[in-house]
This record gives structure tokens, C-alpha cells and sequence, in this order.
């Protein structure tokens, strides 16, 4: 497990000189987690294989933006990911994987911070929302992934659907119910 110390030394020579060996060092290291953690929020193994690889190209590319005053490299390399897999269900999981533009520090992964067990935790609580999801009736279950999984404004879902605006709010409302109702059934 390397220090803290060479993930900055390899990063610092990669972002110097393009150095390949300290490149193919942060790749050995990073590559594999990433992709766990890619995992653990629901990509199936073809595609967070690519985007960890995608992430690593991104690093590769950008490293001299990189700056360790911000943040530490496994923090930029995850939110990296996240953005690459966020965008990558944007574009309705097809197409090719675009890199994010620019790195902003204040959108870290939410489970950038936690321990292991913590994680499993997590993971676990998605996959249950996730079959609480499946259980919704597909108008509901539509309307809410526009609204808070694309981020679509209300009024963007009606026009796109061709509903009125109410329609929208009242499915939204009762999906949001009918998942904290099947949710407390898992926990019981």
C-alpha cells in the first residue's frame, strides 16, 4: 500500500514529465478501487470497468491540473468517476464516455469519507431503494428518475411527457410516499 507521499510523487511526476512508470504506479493502485467503487453504486462489471479505465486516461490527460492543495488524488480520481458515471446515465447509458471539463472540489463523492463498513452500509441502502424503485408503478417511477436522477425541472417532465404540470407534482408526491412505505417494509 503506498504512502500518501509517492501517490503525490507519482502524481507530481506524471503531471511534470508524463511519466509513464509513475503513471502505470497510480494506475495499478487506483484502477481496481475505482472500480469497486464504481460497483458498489450500481454499474454492472462492463462499465465500470470502462469508466475506471476512463478515469485513469482522465488523470493521465489533466494531471497537471491537479492541485493537492484542494484535495487528496483518490478524492479528485472518485469524484472524477462519479461525474464520468453520472454522465455517462445522462446521455441514457449510451455513447461514448465524455470527461468531465473541470474539477470542482466542492462536489466530492458522498462516500468519499467513509470506512468500509460504511460503504457496504451504503451500498446496501442503494440497492434498497433501488428494488423500492422497481416496485413503483412506471409513471411514477419515471417521473421521479427525470426529476431527481436526470434533474429535469417539473416543467421540462410535463412538456417531455405531455402532461399537465400538476400531474407531474401529484405523481412525484405519491411516489415519494409509496417509497418511504416500501422502504420502512425492508427495514421491518
Amino acid at each position: 500500500m503506498p504512502t500518501d507521499e509517492e501517490i503525490n510523487a507519482w502524481m507530481h511526476a506524471v503531471a511534470g514529465a508524463g511519466d509513464r512508470p509513475a503513471f502505470a504506479a497510480l494506475f495499478r493502485h487506483f484502477a481496481p478501487r475505482i472500480k469497486g467503487f464504481l460497483l458498489r453504486g450500481g454499474a454492472d462489471e462492463a462499465l465500470a470497468e470502462e469508466l475506471a479505465q476512463e478515469t485513469m486516461v482522465v488523470l493521465w490527460r489533466r494531471a497537471a491540473s491537479f492541485d493537492p492543495a484542494r484535495a487528496q488524488v483518490s478524492t479528485w480520481l472518485y469524484t472524477i468517476a462519479r461525474n464520468l458515471r453520472i454522465d455517462h446515465h445522462r446521455r441514457g447509458a449510451g455513447g461514448a464516455v465524455a470527461a468531465p471539463d473541470d474539477w470542482d472540489p466542492e462536489q466530492q463523492p458522498a462516500d468519499a469519507h467513509l470506512r468500509p463498513d460504511e460503504l457496504l452500509l451504503a451500498a446496501q441502502r442503494e440497492r434498497g431503494v433501488q428494488q423500492a424503485l422497481a416496485e413503483l408503478p412506471p409513471e411514477q417511477a419515471q417521473v421521479l428518475r427525470l426529476s431527481f436522477f436526470d434533474e429535469h425541472p417539473h416543467s421540462r417532465i410535463a412538456q417531455d411527457l405531455g402532461i399537465p404540470l400538476g400531474t407531474v407534482k401529484s405523481r412525484i408526491r405519491l411516489a415519494v410516499t409509496q417509497l418511504r412505505r416500501i422502504l420502512e417494509r425492508y427495514q421491518a
